[in-house]
């Protein structure tokens, strides 16, 4: 049984999330010149969807999208811890098995995030795999029968934990 060895799709989506979140920030918002300096400037909130191009590596039906659930994500299998944001999220239902990604942030410690998900996975069936870290990053992986992982990793700075999951599921449980 290779329990981790079906994770690239999710690696996979979970980057083009994270592109898009890098892309976004880095745009200039209209108040800004080019050449210009700007210790306080904060980016604009949007929301955008990326479906991402058909290679032999990603799925075509693919999608992500910056500041938001997208949609059919599978919200009852993962859902939002209660007072996370969204940075990004993505999720391929056509890929065996469907993939998905998550990427939030939440101010509450990064033991209250891997508790929070180990109860909701352990709840659905799946099983957590010994090891609370990987290095310094609070870091949980859950397993359910042969083919289902799914990862959580939490890194904490000034007090808010920005937290990833990273789920390869049976396409049924997906819904």
């Amino acid at each position: 049984m290779t329990v981790f060895g079906n994770l690239k799709p999710a690696g996979l989506a979970a980057l083009a999330a994270g592109a898009a979140l890098a892309l976004a920030a880095c745009s200039p918002t209209p108040s800004e010149a080019p050449g210009s300096t700007s210790a306080t400037s904060a980016p604009a909130a949007t929301q955008s969807t990326l479906t991402a191009s058909p290679s032999s590596s990603a799925s075509p039906n693919t999608s992500a999208t910056v500041g938001a659930v997208v949609e059919g994500f599978p919200q009852q299998l993962l859902p939002l811890m209660p007072g996370a944001t969204v940075v990004s999220s993505s999720f391929d239902k056509a890929s065996t098995p469907a993939t998905a990604a998550l990427v939030a942030t939440v101010g509450a410690p990064p033991a209250a995030v891997l508790d929070f998900y180990t109860k909701t996975l352990e709840g659905q069936g799946f099983k957590a795999v010994p090891g609370d870290a990987v290095g310094a990053v609070a870091s949980k992986d859950f397993v359910r029968g042969d083919n289902e992982t799914v990862n959580v990793a939490v890194v904490e700075a000034a007090g808010v934990s920005t937290f990833t999951i990273g789920a390869n599921v049976a396409a049924e449980s997906a819904k």
